[in-house]
């Protein structure tokens, strides 16, 4: 038997919004309740986040007279879903779909948290089950000081949460800053005196509210770093504080939910090979859930899934820790591969997916190094991409002439003017031939006013872009069942241990359903796993 220094009835590792979600589930139900966090903040990559969650068959929907139903969402997410997932992933989907109302509902009932149905469809709504509202929710806005103790611990975002995701979907200050600003001062002004903030600010503060009103405890600088078996059964976890080993004991179970591995550079080379461009995540994201899971007997999966996105770049002292943004989405603006050819529509829901295709006989990228490709009527237009790139100085390639530009590039001269010059005749036509991005349903935080989304390539200077892959997060890790319990190679349960969010092998990989699908899945994994430790203990 092992010594135990502390213990508890569920143990989590990790404080995200998946750390949260169980920990608030578990502790509301009576069970003592023990938050290991490994930095001195709370929050995670849930704390950057702009904090859009993808929930089906939702309360708000319900109430706003939008008809939505469990069955016709896994309709949905079936008919999205790559070839192959089905097979291995289908009960995890109904696992998820069944039980994502009822974290929303629990969510508003035990904290401050209230979410507002935001303005936007599911992104491919030409299949079936899909709706043109009532799915993606984001959180209002709350005071920081909900958080008691640790409202000056909340993890700072790359940048200030003073708006409302549904805010910046109307006023689109990625383009109009300033005009956001005038319009919305009153407002703004109040937040910053009050330390009222919104997007994932809120929700780690709604989700920690509700935690520590139901009496969860909360180890900061606080390291899982092993697993403690007894009898094939794992029966807590190894910590690290002060340079102080600890074993704490967890009665129930213990849940891994410390997020991706994309910091660490080994595992990132082996299942992501090739050019990366930033990491979205904070520097601690290295894949202690996964290490753990391993040591306990656990089979591994989707190590090559992650969370894709374009990146804007932080200062040189920060990287490769950038910012994950959909700057891409511009009239003038291509994406074209390490040929000089576009290979996608600029506009596609999932273009992570694409830029990460991989060769199937070397497992090598299909496409990178890729560059976006514009002139400076571009940077006329994106303020915020000025703003970056007067920080980081090479950031952009310019050049006054396509050939110029191809050399700064190493890009095929020819084939990037064949590609510029394909692209500006389907502007004049209105058409794009290759991919009909007209067509395409943009990415959320990209919306407000309806503008051409053809429009030409040719002021100089020309310019270019790295874009390759900004990871936000990985999405492989431990394989689960439908109730969050960790598995062995064979099929069987790891008992006591349970795993969600971005550090299991996610039933959502590289792929998604809609805005909102790491969240979403995120926060309603980890109520299943304290839902299946509850019943489990009945």
């Amino acid at each position: 038997m092992v010594a135990a220094d502390e213990a508890c009835d569920v143990l989590i590792a990790g404080s995200g919004s998946a750390g949260l979600a169980a920990a608030l589930h578990a502790s509301a139900s009576g069970l003592s309740t023990l938050i290991v966090e490994r930095a001195g903040l709370v929050g995670g990559t849930t704390a950057i986040s702009g904090a859009a969650i993808w929930v089906p068959a939702n309360h708000r929907a319900a109430a706003a007279g939008l008809s939505d139903d469990r069955e016709r969402a896994l309709t949905y997410i079936r008919a999205v879903a790559p070839d192959g997932w089905k097979e291995t992933e289908d009960a995890l989907w109904r696992s998820f779909v069944n039980d994502a109302p009822n974290m929303l509902a629990f969510l508003e009932k035990e904290t401050p948290l209230r979410f507002s149905l935001l303005t936007e469809a599911d992104p491919y709504l030409e299949q079936a089950g899909a709706l043109h509202m009532g799915r993606m929710l984001s959180p209002g806005i709350l005071r920081r000081k909900l958080a008691g103790p640790y409202a000056r611990l909340l993890q700072p975002p790359t940048l200030p949460h003073v708006f409302t995701f549904q805010e910046m979907l109307e006023l689109d200050p990625f383009h109009h800053p300033l005009e956001a600003a005038f319009k919305t001062w009153p407002q703004l002004l109040w937040r910053w005196l009050t330390g009222a903030r919104g997007m994932g600010t809120a929700l780690v503060t709604g989700l920690l509210k509700g935690c520590l009103d139901h009496g969860c405890r909360i180890a900061l600088e606080t390291r899982a770093i092993a697993p403690i078996v007894e009898e094939g059964r794992v029966r807590g976890l190894v910590v690290e504080a002060g340079g102080r080993k600890r074993n704490i004991l967890a009665r129930k179970g213990v849940v891994l939910a410390t997020g991706g591995f994309e910091w660490d550079a080994e595992w990132r080379e082996k299942h992501f090979p090739g050019h990366c461009d930033f990491l979205g995540s904070p520097s601690r994201n290295d894949g202690d859930s996964h290490r753990i899971a391993v040591e306990a007997g656990a089979e591994l999966a989707h190590m090559d899934q992650a969370n894709i996105t374009g990146g804007l770049p932080l200062t040189a002292s920060r990287r490769p820790f950038g910012i994950s943004s959909f700057f891409h989405q511009e009239p003038n603006a291509i994406v074209v591969n390490r040929h000089g050819r576009r290979f996608v529509s600029e506009y596609r829901f999932n273009l992570g997916e694409v830029i990460d295709e991989r060769d199937p006989s070397t497992g090598q990228p299909a496409h990178l190094p890729a560059w976006l490709v514009s002139d400076q009527a571009f940077l006329e237009n994106s303020p915020i991409v000025r703003y970056f790139a007067a920080r980081n100085p090479g950031w952009i390639r310019q050049g006054q002439t396509i050939a110029v530009l191809a050399e700064a590039t190493a890009l095929p001269a020819d084939e990037l003017a064949r590609a510029i010059e394909r692209f500006n005749a389907s502007c004049a036509s209105g058409v794009d031939e290759q991919f009909h991005r007209e067509n395409t349903v943009a990415a959320p935080a990209k919306a407000g006013p309806e503008r051409s989304r053809l429009l030409p390539i040719q002021k100089a200077p020309f310019l270019a872009i790295p874009f390759n892959r900004t990871i936000v997060s990985t999405k492989g890790g431990p394989r689960t069942d439908a109730g969050g319990r960790v598995l062995r190679p064979d099929g069987s349960l790891v008992e006591g241990l349970y795993c969600a969010g971005a550090a299991m092998a996610n039933p959502f990989g590289t792929w998604a359903v809609g805005a909102g699908t790491t969240l979403g899945p995120n926060m309603t994994w980890g109520f299943i796993c304290a839902k299946s430790i509850i019943s489990a203990n009945d």
